[in-house]
């Protein structure tokens, strides 16, 4: 007598296998005649707050918008305004041995570049100083770069009249 080539294990591995694709087969059956639902229970609708809800909107409270009124770009500048050249800043980094620095804007609060080759006079971290922004080859760069000095007061003299002898 010959020995079954099949043993114990391969047996019991075939079981698993066909038990496990009929479970699959039973699920798959299950899945399609259950009734998952519509498309429509499955859209969602955002109202006027920006929540997301179920509902669908009102359409009497629907507004309309001109699509002129939109404005996706950066807010256009006035042209009226007219925009000084000269710019005030505070030196916020500055290498004297690599001939560069950064000059913080006080009204932007931009950082501009600085070369040394463009200051006037000599400037130090913490400088205030006035300078003109031109555009160099990495972005705008600082031109006719120099020290920022307080305008002192000019005393102006008050004319006192003289007192006047009036006949009593």
């Amino acid at each position: 007598m010959s020995r079954s080539q099949e043993s114990f294990n391969k047996k019991e591995v075939r079981n698993k296998k066909e038990k496990k694709r009929k479970e699959k087969e039973m699920k798959k059956q299950t899945r399609k005649d259950s009734d998952k639902g519509s498309f429509d229970d499955m859209i969602a609708y955002v109202d006027e707050n920006g929540m997301i809800t179920s509902t669908p909107p009102d359409p009497s409270l629907k507004k309309v918008i001109n699509l002129e009124d939109i404005e996706i770009s950066i807010p256009k500048s006035d042209p009226n305004q007219i925009i000084d050249p000269i710019r005030k800043g505070s030196v916020t980094f500055f290498n004297t041995s690599k001939g560069f620095g950064f000059i913080r804007d006080l009204e932007t609060q931009e950082s501009v570049f600085v070369h040394v080759n463009n200051l006037l006079e000599d400037i130090k971290e913490g400088n205030l100083v006035n300078y003109e922004v031109e555009m160099g080859q990495k972005g705008p760069t600082a031109v006719q770069v120099k020290l920022f000095k307080e305008p002192k007061p000019v005393a102006v003299p008050t004319v006192v009249p003289p007192t006047q002898n009036l006949p009593e």
